[in-house]
């Protein structure tokens, strides 16, 4: 379900203009790499959970207490599987996150650095220069041409222009600059508020595409992409040693260590009457994952915002549900005494 919100997300983007159609999928990709930790993190607290709710529900618990084991011993089977889980999620989020989000800064920064004429898609309306300029193009009918008939709506500071054209290309003279050639069209340039109009027809008309980077295109994506925290190493982060930095670095520690509390407040969320119904149960764990995820969240901008230092906010959460899980499963194992009757005890029956 995600991935589908997802691809309709980026397909609304691409169709708007923000990104080209050709890099839907790997935004995909990327983005679903970021999402990664966290849908692991969630995925593992769920597992334990709905496990250990089947085994009450279906009296497998009752050969597991009556072998002598306790619902502490389930600590030792679901950190064998938590702490792989955990170990990934502290890979994706060090190392493959940043990464992704380097990568998806680099696509975005490209597709804003590409001319306008490399932004047309036959049979799309476009735009370019925050609106400033639209246009629309068929495809070409005659060989050598890249567009068909062209139609460009551009306001400029003191006009309104309005430009069409049968075709148009791009060439690229010696000295390495380009020209969009346009052929057998029209332009008409209206002044607001005033009567003042002029029109043109052309045989050829030559505008010249000017490129936003004068450097490397490559080189200038990457390095707009790095200045973003989420796209930056979590060794450049401790280099900064700015408030944004380190609730980064926050982020980046506390999802494996929510993976691993998630997992252990599992077993004795899960541990629920069998005689009772589940919907109330699994309703309530899944708002105290939420609350936990919120939490983290609100102490990451507590740290970006200097009001908690990172020494203290980066373990102080953890620690709390750390403490509140232990004190569910000490509950849970506590032994309830039998209730003493009153009154004196039935006298015997004589056969």
């Amino acid at each position: 379900m995600w991935l589908s919100v997802l691809l309709v997300r980026l397909l609304g983007e691409a169709a708007g203009g923000s990104i080209g159609p050709d890099v839907v999928l790997g935004l995909a990709a990327f983005s679903t790499i970021t999402a990664l930790p966290t849908i692991l993190s969630v995925a593992l607290f769920i597992a334990v959970l709905t496990t250990v709710t089947r085994n009450y529900r279906e009296s497998e618990m009752v050969v597991w207490f009556a072998s002598g084991l306790s619902l502490a011993d389930w600590l030792r089977p679901v950190m064998r599987v938590a702490i792989p889980v955990a170990a990934l999620v502290a890979v994706l989020t060090l190392v493959a996150s940043p990464w992704a989000y380097r990568q998806i800064g680099e696509y975005r920064e490209r597709f804003e650095q590409r001319s306008d004429l490399s932004k047309v898609t036959a049979g799309q309306f476009g735009e370019s220069q925050d609106g400033a300029r639209v246009f629309f193009a068929e495809e070409p009918v005659n060989p050598g041409d890249e567009l068909g008939h062209v139609f460009v709506r551009a306001i400029d500071p003191e006009w309104l222009s309005v430009l069409t054209a049968a075709s148009a290309r791009t060439e690229t003279e010696p000295n390495g600059d380009r020209f969009l050639v346009l052929s057998a069209g029209h332009r008409y340039d209206l002044k607001p508020g005033t009567a003042e109009f002029r029109m043109v027809n052309f045989g050829q008309y030559g505008v010249r595409l000017e490129s936003k980077s004068t450097t490397d295109p490559a080189a200038d994506a990457r390095a707009a992409a790095e200045r973003s925290s989420k796209a930056r190493g979590t060794v450049q982060l401790m280099e900064d040693n700015t408030t944004n930095a380190w609730s980064q670095v926050m982020w980046r520690i506390s999802l494996p260590l929510a993976a691993l509390n998630l997992a252990i407040m599992a077993i004795p969320l899960g541990a629920v009457n069998p005689r009772l119904g589940r919907s109330g149960d699994l309703l309530i764990a899944g708002l105290v994952a939420l609350l936990y995820m919120n939490l983290i969240n609100l102490f990451r901008a507590w740290i970006g915002d200097g009001r908690i230092p990172f020494g203290v906010g980066w373990w102080l959460i953890h620690a709390v549900v750390l403490a509140c899980a232990v004190l569910l499963l000490l509950r849970r194992l506590r032994v309830k005494a039998p209730k003493s009757g009153g009154g004196k005890p039935p006298a015997a029956v004589s056969a």
